[in-house]
């Protein structure tokens, strides 16, 4: 791969020529690489499912713990690898951040076949898929500067988009692959389930390891550090001065650590709440809506050049779901509980979207060079839903029998931060229209 030594996207003329060809590969590396990751950061989301089905004994707090671990792990190292792009270059953060992703998909394959495995080591092994999810941050920080402003929004929700859907990939695969037993037994042994059906839950990790390898070997070959977008963590350390990156990692909170907060909760609540429809395996619907949904954020803010005004109105969106969900919980209606959570994981996807775009249009001129950090932190710090949600869930559901307290925290949240987008951002005289 021939080193790039100019790089200037907001050339129309080197955008066509030259720009776009190399843009667009290094984008559609970096959304598979990112797809493993998220698969990585979820596995327990799924698997956590099944451990006590094959002999593991684990309470509910324990086993929303395991789900909650990877996201506290992720959001945490999203901050220290939201700099790493600009420290050591792209590709080359791109190629380490995924070949790690191999330590937690072995690890967790050998552990989950031993029921005595001791709850610490599958708590070290959940926090180790924490790897996965700081990728997100870097994976952001990288792939910005590679596009014009006006392509930003689209581009952002491409990769952050199919990215996500590693999260709907993982709950999707999980519940068919553990059944295969060439796969299993390449690996170790099955596991009998109480009906005396035969399962191999390491292939819920295993099935992973050939495609980090390969991502990893096309990252190297395939991807581009780019000049000029190298920053010492003194010189990106400027974004903490400014108000609007707190601002935009509470909206952003509120759209994405939705979204990943309740992927990773959604298959044990559905199991919690509604035992005796067996129906966990749909949760995988959540994430994919989420995730497909994202891109179509970015590019509807593009369109209207206004990400602020979709965040909006989307937030009213995911109020009026929120509510949705409570109602049909309290009438113990699982088709209405399943649809309004679908609405509001459609609604977290279009407004990961469009409070991405806007940090582009928040931070112009010579505040320009903060935007990819400041992409990379709000997500380290929205990544904390990962944690968050789950634990909330966990404890609603252990203290009071219910997600119900849970869900009305998470409406106020809402609400709060429809009045701060409103006020900064949407309304006729905001501080800055974005």
């Amino acid at each position: 791969m021939a080193r790039i030594n100019e790089w200037n996207p907001e050339d129309t003329h080197f955008w066509e020529t030259e720009g776009k060809k190399h843009a667009r590969r290094n984008l559609w590396i970096s959304v598979f690489a990112l797809m493993l990751a998220f698969i990585v950061w979820q596995i327990w989301s799924v698997t956590a499912v099944r451990l006590n089905d094959v002999g593991f004994n684990l309470t509910q707090n324990q086993l929303f713990t395991l789900a909650a671990l990877p996201g506290l792990v992720g959001a945490t190292l999203r901050i220290f690898f939201t700099f790493m792009p600009g420290v050591i270059g792209g590709r080359n953060w791109t190629v380490i951040s995924t070949g790690v992703l191999l330590i937690p998909a072995i690890g967790i394959g050998f552990a989950v076949q031993n029921p005595d495995t001791s709850f610490a080591t599958l708590a070290i092994l959940a926090a180790l898929c924490g790897l996965g999810g700081g990728n997100f941050s870097s994976s952001m920080a990288n792939i910005s500067p590679f596009f014009p402003t006006k392509e930003k929004g689209t581009a952002n929700g491409i990769n952050a988009g199919l990215g996500n859907l590693g999260v709907s990939v993982v709950q999707l695969v999980t519940p068919a692959i553990i059944f295969v037993p060439w796969l299993g037994m390449i690996f170790g042994g099955s596991q009998t389930l109480p009906d005396g059906s035969e399962i191999f839950i390491q292939n819920a990790a295993f099935v992973w390891v050939l495609p980090i390898i390969i991502m990893t070997i096309l990252a190297f070959f395939g991807m581009d550090n780019l000049p000029n977008t190298r920053q010492s963590f003194k010189e990106q350390a400027d974004m903490f001065k400014e108000k609007h990156t707190w601002i935009m990692a509470w909206l952003y909170t509120m759209c994405f650590g939705s979204f990943i907060g309740y992927s990773a909760a959604f298959p044990l609540l559905i199991k919690s709440e509604f035992p005796e429809t067996g129906a966990a395996g749909l949760a995988f619907l959540g994430p994919l809506l989420g995730a497909a949904f994202r891109p179509v954020g970015g590019w509807i803010s593009d369109k209207l050049g206004s990400g602020a005004l979709v965040t909006f109105w989307d937030t009213i969106l995911m109020l009026a779901a929120t509510g949705s969900v409570i109602y049909f919980l309290n009438i113990d209606s699982y088709i209405g509980f399943l649809i309004s959570f679908l609405i509001l994981f459609f609604a977290t996807g279009i407004a990961n979207g469009s409070t991405f775009r806007m940090v582009p249009f928040i931070f112009t001129g010579e505040k320009a060079r903060l935007a990819a950090p400041i992409l990379g932190f709000i997500a380290a710090i929205a990544a904390y839903g990962a944690f968050l949600i789950p634990k909330i869930f966990g404890w609603s559901v252990e203290s009071t029998g219910s997600a119900d307290f849970a869900l009305y925290l998470f409406l106020g949240y809402y609400f709060i931060s429809l009045i701060i987008c409103w006020w900064y951002y949407s309304r006729k005289n905001a501080e800055i229209k974005c």
